[in-house]
């Protein structure tokens, strides 16, 4: 459902889907984590250099194809994590955007 109250369908348009925002909100949400020395590993190092040529414009990408390029290990950290919120969240984006 998005804001109105209209259930969203992808495959008929990302119309009434937040996907910039929802995207956007899930990264900050994972940097909280992944910025803390204690809970990073080389995976998530390697994630943070993807992250920062997206957002330079480098790569080509955007938060969204990183969200669904690494779903399933994003859904096992914040589940490790045990953040619900982000969990929430990815569950929203992969429905709606993925």
């Amino acid at each position: 459902m998005n804001q109105t109250g209209q259930k969203s369908d992808r495959y008929v348009s990302f119309k009434g889907i937040e996907e910039e925002k929802n995207s956007t909100e899930l990264i900050r949400m994972l940097r909280r984590h992944i910025d803390d020395p204690e809970k990073t590993n080389p995976f998530w190092e390697k994630y943070k250099q993807m992250l920062a040529d997206c957002e330079s414009g480098k790569s080509g990408k955007d938060y969204l194809f990183l969200i669904h390029s690494y779903i399933n290990n994003l859904f096992e950290y914040f589940e490790e994590m045990e953040d619900e919120e982000a969990l929430a969240l990815l569950h929203k984006i992969e429905v709606e955007c993925c």
